[in-house]
This record gives structure tokens, sequence and C-alpha cells, in this order.
């Protein structure tokens, strides 16, 4: 178990990310700001400037 993780935090990638539906992949050490948590422990809702509406598996992120 790692960080504990609270809406508006920010997180980097620890894994290259292919992002279905943009035909664009998310590179390693990419931060994601201004997380919220969603009903799922294991998703994470976030914004990146090209993709809207990014969910991410919290396995794939470490607070930054």
């Amino acid at each position: 178990m790692g960080n504990v993780l609270a809406d508006g935090d920010a997180v980097t990638l620890i894994k290259d990310l292919k992002v279905k539906g943009a035909g664009q992949t998310l590179k390693r050490g990419t931060t994601i700001r201004s997380i919220r948590l969603t009903g799922d422990p294991q998703e994470i809702d976030g914004r990146h400037e090209t993709i809207k509406g990014l969910v991410l598996r919290a396995e794939f992120v470490k607070k930054a």
C-alpha cells in the first residue's frame, strides 16, 4: 500500500500508457494535476492538456 491520494492531488505516471480512443500514448513521468477520486478505489479521474475525461488506474501512478 502506498501514499493515500485525495481530490486535487497531482500524480505522476510510472508506466507509458496507451489512451484508448485518443490514439495517443502518455509517457512515463507525465504529471496529471487536480485529480478526482471516483467511487472505485482503483480508478482516478484526471485531466491532461490534450485529453479530457481521463480515467487512470491507481496501480500506474504515484503521488507527485
